[in-house]
């Protein structure tokens, strides 16, 4: 039996472990927590969280100490990870490369060398395995019963942490859905490649947001959220919408109405990113020195969302050839944004595009070249 003070010390990790993963619902920031506290609360060298995919067979990880790899695929079955996936017995080896069972691959790959391990099934609460938990190398002696029966209940917390996190991504994942197939029955009746117009919307947006210094979950709002800033076009006339030519005055001014029609579909939604939508819709034209529409709202009375929405969407708009005008290229259309600073822009989310510049040329680059290998 270990002292009393490690036992102490492990009650304490344990209760810090518990609050640590009940309050994170993103998946991958979930894994990565799993992964740093079971390695410090077994004394580990490394640790690696395996996830079960049921669709391919397979365990992936992208969560694995020491590897730079961004993920790790290994087929249900293969491995002691796979095994224990399998199986849903956990496997504790003592002296790796006296153990039949374990493939030195990895390690001769790495030049890592593993000398124990202690493997334990995640599974769901209807007992059906969720993952794995990998532990190497304990950092004095091996692991013993007691570190066994610490990590299955480690994984017992973890495993019901996982399950919420995948719950809240699916729900998540079938909201975002909905809201960007809305987005393109607006945007389908506007453009031929209304798809890409979203996906730039959103890529870009998000971009800026981050160099903005915006907190995570707001980056992520913005990203999904932004692709409803035209959703009021659904309410404006295919003669005008669709129209080839410059339109007149009279139809310009039926035009400048969009985002009000837009703000009128999207008013009085209890959906927080629906919410969002509605400042980004109803002021996406506005501009910094107020000659906007369709209220003529000025500076940081405009949604700092819409103003960082309103430079992305300019930009993609120069950047993307249409019936009356060519595709203007990145660095003149860089410039416009530039030169419009404190007219048209917020000169800070300007100051943020500029810096996020070149990781959205890279973006269209990327673009590009997959468009070419599909041809």
């Amino acid at each position: 039996m270990p002292p009393k003070s490690a036992l102490g010390r492990r009650e304490l990790l344990l209760a810090q472990f518990g609050r640590k993963v009940a309050i994170e619902t993103r998946l991958d920031s979930l894994l990565e927590i799993l992964a740093e506290e079971v390695r410090t609360i077994l004394s580990a060298d490394r640790c690696t969280v395996f996830v079960v995919d049921k669709r391919k067979g397979e365990l992936w990880s992208k969560v694995a100490h020491g590897l730079e790899r961004k993920e790790i695929r290994i087929p249900i079955g293969k491995g002691i990870a796979g095994y224990v996936a399998k199986s849903g017995e956990p496997i504790n080896i003592k002296d790796a490369y006296q153990d039949m069972r374990f493939s030195q691959e990895q390690d001769k790959a790495t030049g890592y060398k593993t000398n124990n391990m202690l493997v334990t099934p995640l599974k769901n609460r209807g007992g059906e395995p969720l993952g794995v938990f990998q532990v190497l190398n304990k950092k004095k002696g091996s692991f013993d019963e007691q570190d066994e029966g610490f990590l299955q209940l480690l994984s017992t917390i973890a495993a019901t942490a996982i399950e919420n996190a995948q719950l809240y991504e699916s729900l998540k994942n079938s909201h975002l859905e909905t809201i960007y197939r809305l987005a393109v029955m607006a945007e389908y009746r506007d453009q031929e490649d209304t798809a890409k117009h979203l996906r730039h919307i959103s890529k870009y947006s998000a971009v800026v947001a981050d160099r903005y210094g915006l907190p995570y979950d707001q980056v992520e709002d913005i990203r999904y959220a932004s692709p409803l800033h035209d959703i009021g076009k659904v309410a404006i006339p295919d003669a005008i919408l669709k129209k080839a030519g410059k339109l007149t005055p009279e139809e310009y001014e039926e035009m400048k109405k969009h985002p009000e029609y837009g703000a009128k579909v999207l008013e009085g939604a209890e959906s927080g990113l629906l919410k969002l939508a509605y400042r980004i819709s109803i002021a996406h034209h506005e501009k910094f020195d107020g000659t906007g529409y369709p209220k003529g709202l000025k500076g940081e009375n405009i949604p700092l969302e819409a103003r960082i929405i309103s430079v992305v969407d300019v930009f993609d708009a120069l950047t993307t050839k249409r019936v009356y005008k060519r595709a203007w290229d990145t660095e003149e259309a860089g410039a416009y944004i530039r030169e419009r600073s404190s007219k048209d822009f917020d000169p800070g989310v300007v100051d943020a595009f500029n810096k996020s510049f070149s990781v959205i040329c890279d973006l269209i680059r990327q673009e590009e070249l997959a468009e070419i290998a599909k041809s």
